[in-house]
């Protein structure tokens, strides 16, 4: 087996023999290279201490943030690759880092400590593959395994926990047994990582091509960090719509939806707030009446716990409290939305209700995607044609207003959005002189109240 090195990469390695020690590509790179997939990062380690390595490439920019525990930061032509030395780590107290880093001269020594056998692989032209732990076979047969004891690896490190489910989400991997006992036994240890760190490792898991299967196999993992879902669980849909518990449900939406964070995220919990609105009516029919009011709350308290970007929750929250609106051919409707969420969401909103639709039953499905369709259409035309939905496409502005003599600000908002909801009503052309002959009068009916 070959694996193509970039010709930086290659120079670094080379460098590093030409001056009497040992270098090797490790971990993701090489994993991802036997799957045929382009690497992100490419990894060096070598036999050379932290000292010999700022000696060998004094020529180059290098970064020694990492020096203490071995890693220099060699920078060539706009990207800087990490070169470490062989290390054996101490104990892990804080159940992320290592106490203590010793140094060793052997590569099996360093790839022993790493989390699992398809990341404990090390390659170089002249050695060919190093592979202590079988990790190529793993591969081959889409196992994940720890290197050595899994209860040790994630004690090591907690975020291996969650490291270990991303990986069998995004790579279709099925979790070998003692490996996936270890992590139920050990999922509370994550309450000690950073959320930071915690939500970087979901939102690949979210991602990833076998979610499906993640959440529903590992929701008590993902409940940890995310304990708004548990209800979820075991909460059952006695309706025509719906034919699984509102966890087989989002699990099944989530997968459903193209792979963007922001849409994942929202199918993920677009419907958590539903055992808060479960009604059962006399019939033993149940409803969810405000569901997506109560998930959009959770939702948000849920995504500033874990530190998500405030953008990002606005949107999740805003497609969330819209995810339940029935579309059709209603052209006011959509523009009061349209006017309300944008167009950017808008068409997300589609997406996400196709999803969501694909999700349930098959009661009325064929009516449900005709309807959404329809909805579509109808949202093309608005644009193309260039028709008012929103103050920007209003044809009248408050400079407007403020020359007709309207110079309170209280006013023109309030006037704006009058007009606005009445062209989107048809009750007035999206007409300038028209706009403003009915912004004065509005104008003149407020003073003469106030």
């Amino acid at each position: 087996m070959k694996i193509k090195i970039p010709k930086d990469v290659k120079k670094i390695l080379d460098t590093l023999y030409q001056n009497g020690y040992e270098a090797f590509i490790v971990g993701g790179c090489v994993r991802d290279s036997i799957l045929g997939i382009e690497p992100n990062d490419w990894d060096i380690a070598t036999s050379a201490k932290p000292d010999d390595i700022i000696r060998v490439f004094n020529n180059y920019k290098l970064i020694k943030i990492g020096q203490e525990h071995g890693t220099i930061g060699v920078h060539m032509n706009s990207v800087t690759y990490e070169v470490t030395t062989y290390r054996v780590d101490g104990d892990y107290s804080d159940s992320r880092h290592p106490d203590s880093v010793s140094f060793t001269d052997r590569i099996e020594d360093d790839l022993s400590r790493r989390d699992f056998t398809v990341n404990a692989m090390a390659y170089n032209d002249r050695v060919g593959l190093v592979d202590p732990f079988n990790g190529e076979i793993d591969l081959r047969y889409k196992a994940l395994r720890c290197v050595g004891e899994p209860d040790t690896r994630f004690d090591e490190d907690a975020l291996r926990i969650l490291r270990a489910i991303r990986f069998a989400s995004v790579y279709n991997f099925s979790i070998e047994g003692a490996t996936s006992n270890s992590i139920m036994r050990k999922r509370l240890s994550l309450h000690n990582i950073a959320v930071e760190r915690i939500s970087s490792e979901f939102n690949k898991l979210l991602c990833g091509e076998n979610v499906n299967f993640i959440l529903r196999r590992y929701k008590d993992v993902i409940a940890v960090f995310f304990p708004e879902i548990v209800s979820a669980f075991d909460c059952e849909q006695n309706t025509p719509h719906h034919n699984k518990t509102v966890w087989r449900h989002t699990t099944a939406a989530v997968s459903a939806v193209e792979n963007t964070l922001l849409l994942r995220m929202v199918m993920f919990l677009h419907d958590i707030g539903k055992p808060l609105a479960l009604r059962t009516d006399s019939n033993g029919r149940d409803h969810f009446k405000g569901h997506n009011h109560f998930s959009a709350v959770l939702a948000k308290n849920s995504l500033e716990r874990l530190h998500y970007p405030s953008k990002f929750i606005e949107d999740v929250v805003t497609l969330i409290e819209y995810h339940d609106v029935r579309f059709s051919d209603n052209r006011k409707q959509i523009k009061h939305v349209l006017n309300k969420i944008g167009t950017e969401n808008f068409e997300n909103l589609m997406k996400i209700q196709r999803a969501d639709i694909s999700a349930q039953s098959k009661y009325m499905r064929e009516q449900k995607l005709l309807n959404l369709s329809t909805a579509e259409r109808v949202y093309r035309e608005i644009i193309e044609s260039g028709e008012c939905y929103s103050l920007k496409t209003l044809a009248i502005t408050g400079s407007d207003l403020i020359h007709l003599g309207v110079n309170e600000g209280k006013y023109i908002g309030r006037i704006l959005e009058f007009l606005l909801d009445s062209v989107i009503n048809g009750e007035l052309d999206n007409d300038n002189v028209e706009l403003k002959k009915s912004a004065l009068e509005m104008y003149n009916e407020i003073t003469a109240d106030s």
